[in-house]
């Protein structure tokens, strides 16, 4: 509780510094309102249904307009500091200019009272905002895919949305990469997720593909982002309306896979806002079936074990996502903004299996079968607070930020064998929390030159709980299983500094350059109360720590030429092991293969050199980059044989532990266009190849397969078609190639998927009809591994052909302004992510 009162303590302060700053000069975003009556000067009774339109001063065209009601008072919100006339218009009486009519930054209210409308007649004429951005839009620092303008991801959820988004791919358990580079920090409108730092691919599986209006990609990210992710940052930003009044939309979709709903609501009236969004999916269960196969041989490269066994996993998945923003503008200086967000999911499985284990030395043939049963639940909080203060100087401004995030993780599983025993239960118990606190300061030191610069600290605390039983064959009679049960605590802090300066240079050209430096404490405590210390398998474990500061150099060149900009861009990158790479319990709950942490894992450290082209033509978007990095200290996952007696009996295994293996030097080329070559038709691609070439530490080159210069790749395209009468259609497919690793490969994976769409009511209401995979009910994934110790190969087939049928309706009457640029705060963009889901079968939590 201590960390709680100490959030609440910070917040106070946050809250009361608007008397500590006081007011100054420029807020473009600061809004406020100009209200009055408007009374008939002949009866002096009020006027309702009277236009008042607000003009800029010597303007000819309204910005905006209201009707007085029936007392004959109107209020015209969101109005930005400036000098503006009214024109006051109602049949039979002419019109009436009052002017000048002046809001500033420290008042900006402004109160009329009375306007007397003498009688003859004009009316305004109906205001209409229209603008449309396209799907994929390139920006100087990310790329950003309007995931809203795309029709076949309406009834998916987050993991539909980004196998679209081009340069990032998704494999089928739903781990994320950009540009081949599995560490890449995912946020949620600029923030992280407590609940993503345990299972990434699982929390992205509850955000419905209705909540999501873009999705931007950092590939490069500068110094005043946080060091960690050696990928890059994906941003997920949901929908968020700028509007005065109430409105709201209801969308969802019903499927042979999938189900999902989504509602959001919006309210802002002068300078409060408050949007309230909830959303869900429940999927139907899924039947995979994975067929395994695996030699181990001896010191001299002969077999001498093999085990083969077939299995099936039914698994069904549920999960709901909501969230509350509020924010409130002072003045034109000062402003603050929350948001709580909650998050609730789980997966049940249901497996079973057959298994055989053929001794080739002594000839002899085990048979048994198995069933494994498994609960997972997930859930938690992030609740964040972000104070603005603008200075006078145009642009200058300061933001504090806190951010507390929570989550628990449990698993419960049984698994239970005919002729292998002990059977196993298992719980694991998982907490998490993550404190926040932030500052950045931006200052425009000169038209060419700006400074931003900022401070921050991260406090993780993360403990579980592991307890595993044996049973008898029927989960019957559980007694503590005392070599596997554990208690782990596990602390990390961050704190970090950064200073960015952005120099604007004639003609055209423009620099961004900055540094970072962050340290890095880490702190385990493994605890293993239950083992004997007698045993030969008793792990004698230590608290450890772990302290390091690494610098953090990023540069930006870029140079326009009308519609055509190069961009030269270095960074570097770090990648911190997180909780399951460091955790040194082994993970036994698959007996034949098992794992391990290695709390002595130094972090990855990349260095990346791209040099981009971006064009547009017309319509049309092209972009083409080259790139090279170079990563040190590459994190995978390394596994060897082993033989162990356990309870009496002795098993022939492989175990895997994460290492530190070499250094990896990747090339890399990727272009993605947008063309129009009619007006109704819109075709997409992207594609991205690239290079893995690690050089072997000497300690693990006799645990790697061949190795050498590979080629690996992924490819997305599609084509939208408008018809007449409101009838949308589309079509696109992708394609990822197999991964490698120095022991072998992880599948490749692709998919094609078709929609079409009506709109109905001024495009208010919209009806669609979805297909993924139409011709093949299932997708076979194989994976490969391989050292002189053993073989492994393993193929599963998941069924993702599906059809299902989207709905959506907008409601409510509001009045559109420009949207406020995204607020500053909170992005923690660090922990290396690795295996992003809690996998199948295998217990998830604070512990593993």
């Amino acid at each position: 509780m201590k960390h709680f009162y100490i959030f609440i303590a910070f917040f106070c302060l946050a809250f009361s510094a608007k008397a500590q700053f006081g007011v100054g000069g420029s807020g473009p975003t600061t809004t406020g309102r100009i209200s009055g009556t408007v009374i008939d000067s002949i009866s002096k009774k009020p006027m309702d249904y009277t236009t008042v339109g607000l003009y800029r001063a010597g303007g000819k065209s309204p910005i905006t307009g209201v009707l007085t009601d029936e007392k004959g008072n109107f209020k015209l919100d969101n109005v930005k500091p400036g000098t503006y006339k009214l024109v006051i218009s109602f049949i039979g009486y002419p019109s009436k200019t009052v002017q000048p009519v002046t809001t500033t930054a420290s008042k900006p209210d402004n109160k009329l009272g009375n306007i007397l409308l003498a009688p003859s007649s004009h009316a305004l004429a109906e205001v209409n905002v229209v603008g449309q951005a396209p799907l994929i839009e390139n920006k100087i620092d990310k790329i950003v895919y309007n995931a809203e303008k795309d029709l076949t991801a309406a009834g998916g959820n987050a993991t539909d949305v980004l196998q679209k988004v081009p340069l990032v791919a998704v494999d089928i358990n739903g781990n994320v990469s950009v540009r081949g580079d599995q560490n890449v920090r995912v946020l949620i409108n600029g923030k992280p997720s407590g609940a993503t730092s345990a299972s990434l691919s699982d929390v992205l599986k509850t955000i419905p593909a209705d909540q999501i209006k873009s999705i931007e990609v950092v590939t490069s990210p500068s110094a005043k982002y946080d060091a960690e992710g050696s990928g890059g940052i994906i941003n997920i930003i949901t929908k968020q309306k700028n509007v005065s009044g109430i409105s709201g939309s209801v969308s969802g979709g019903v499927g042979t896979r999938q189900n999902n709903g989504n509602f959001n609501l919006n309210y802002n009236k002068n300078r409060f806002s408050l949007g309230i969004n909830a959303g869900g999916n429940l999927t139907w269960p899924q039947t995979s079936t994975t067929e395994f196969d695996q030699v181990l041989k001896d010191a001299d490269g002969n077999p001498t074990i093999h085990n083969f066994n077939n299995s099936s996993s039914r698994i069904k998945r549920h999960g709901a996502i909501g969230s509350v923003t509020a924010g409130y503008e002072f003045n034109a200086f000062n402003s603050i903004n929350s948001t709580f967000r909650l998050n609730d999911g789980g997966f049940n499985i249901d497996g079973s299996g057959v298994n055989n284990i053929d001794n080739l030395v002594s000839r002899s043939i085990q048979q048994y079968s198995s069933k494994t049963i498994s609960h997972n639940h997930f859930g938690g909080f992030d609740w964040n607070v972000d104070y603005t203060h603008k200075f006078k100087k145009e642009g200058e401004e300061l933001t504090v930020s806190g951010q507390w995030s929570h989550s628990d993780i449990k698993t419960d599983y049984a698994s239970l064998f005919t002729a292998v025993n002990p059977s196993q239960q298992g719980n694991n118990n998982g907490k998490n929390n993550e404190y926040t606190f932030q500052a950045d300061y931006t200052l425009p030191i000169s038209k060419l030159l700006k400074l931003e610069a900022g401070g921050k600290t991260i406090q993780r605390r993360i403990n579980s709980n592991y307890d595993i039983f044996n049973t008898d064959s029927l989960g019957n009679s559980p007694l503590r299983d005392s070599l596997n049960s554990n208690l782990y605590d596990y602390t990390q802090n961050v704190y970090a500094g950064y200073a960015v300066l952005t120099f604007t240079l004639p003609k055209s050209w423009s620099v961004l350059a900055g540094s970072r430096v962050e340290n890095t404490r880490i702190k385990g405590d493994p605890q293993n109360p239950f083992q004997d210390a007698g045993s030969d398998l008793f792990q004698n474990l230590q608290p450890f720590t772990s302290d390091y500061t690494t610098f953090i150099p990023s540069l930006t060149i870029q140079k326009q030429m009308g519609n055509q900009t190069v961009k030269l861009s270095y960074s570097k990158r770090i990648t911190r092991p997180s909780l399951q790479f460091l955790n040194p319990f082994i993970n036994r709950s698959n007996i034949q293969n098992q794992s391990v942490g290695n709390p002595n894992l130094a972090p990855e450290v990349s260095q990346t050199i791209e040099l981009g082209y971006n064009t547009f033509i017309k319509s049309s978007v092209l972009n083409f980059s080259v790139y090279y990095k170079r990563t040190n200290n590459l994190i995978e996952g390394i596994a060897d044989t082993l033989k162990e007696t356990i309870h009496s009996q002795t098993v022939n295994a492989t175990r895997t532990v994460y290492q530190n293996v070499g250094l990896n030097n990747s090339f890399g080329a990727s272009f993605f266009g947008s063309i129009n070559p009619v007006k109704a038709l819109t075709i997409r691609a992207s594609i991205n190849g690239f290079t893995y070439s690690p050089s072997i530490f000497d300690e693990f080159s006799s645990l790697s397969s061949k190795v050498g210069t590979y080629f690996q790749f992924s490819a997305f395209g599609s084509a939208s078609y408008q018809f007449k009468g409101n009838f949308l259609a589309e079509l696109f497919g992708f394609t990822n190639s197999s991964r490698r690793t120095i022991q072998g490969t992880n599948p490749a994976f692709g998919i094609y998927a078709f929609g079409i769409k009506k709109q109905f009511m001024d495009k208010k209401l919209a009806i669609g009809f979805n297909t993924v995979q139409p011709f093949a009910r299932d997708k076979h994934f194989d994976q490969n591994i391989s050292s002189p110790s053993f073989t492994q190969t393993s193929s599963t087939a998941f069924p993702f052909r599906s059809f299902g049928i989207t709905f959506s309706y907008s409601f409510g009457k509001t009045t559109f302004s420009n949207p406020n640029q995204q607020k500053k705060g909170i992005n923690n963009d660090d922990q290396k992510q690795g295996d992003q889901g809690g996998g199948q079968g295998a217990p998830t939590g604070g512990g593993r």
